[in-house]
């Protein structure tokens, strides 16, 4: 949702969780707006610092406890070395205690990193998808297509397997 109308055009479809892309994280009316609906708040928080992010998770938490914190670096294809995963440790000291949940919305090339995104405490892993890497278009470059986003659920699948139970 970019904006308070499409926020009131997804709720009003009745989906099942509101997506605020990195763009809106310092727009605390839109947060407050959206946070209200009482539906899960996936927030990306790409080109934030963490006094932003801080104030967002605040505004949030004070009208929906259904947060999810995306680490995303927003550039398309985003470079392995610009990508901070750490961060997602940051996220889980400064908003563990209150029970924020993690996710991570990447835009790099392969499936590594979101696996790896998975193991540092993402619940929930965002990528675009595209039938054609190669079609014009910023997103496209970044994206997965259907049998490399097959092998990324995979993966994540055997992960908790192969972990066990200790």
């Amino acid at each position: 949702a970019w904006d308070e109308e499409s926020v009131d055009f997804l709720d009003e479809l009745d989906i099942a969780a509101i997506k605020i892309p990195s763009a809106d994280l310092s727009n605390l009316q839109l947060l407050k707006h959206a946070a209200k609906k009482q539906r899960p708040l996936l927030v990306s928080t790409g080109m934030s610092n963490i006094q932003e992010v801080e104030e967002a998770v605040d505004t949030i938490l004070g009208y929906n406890k259904d947060l999810i914190l995306m680490q995303c670096t927003s550039t398309y294809p985003a470079r392995t070395e610009d990508l901070n995963l750490n961060v997602l440790k940051t996220y889980k000291e400064k908003f563990g205690s209150r029970e924020v949940l993690l996710g991570y919305s990447g835009h790099e090339k392969g499936i590594t990193v979101p696996l790896t995104a998975y193991m540092l405490g993402a619940c929930v892993i965002e990528r675009h998808f595209t039938l054609d890497r190669t079609m014009k278009g910023g997103d496209h470059a970044a994206s997965l297509e259907p049998e490399v986003l097959k092998r990324m659920v995979r993966d994540l699948k055997i992960i908790p397997v192969a972990l066990g139970n200790f």
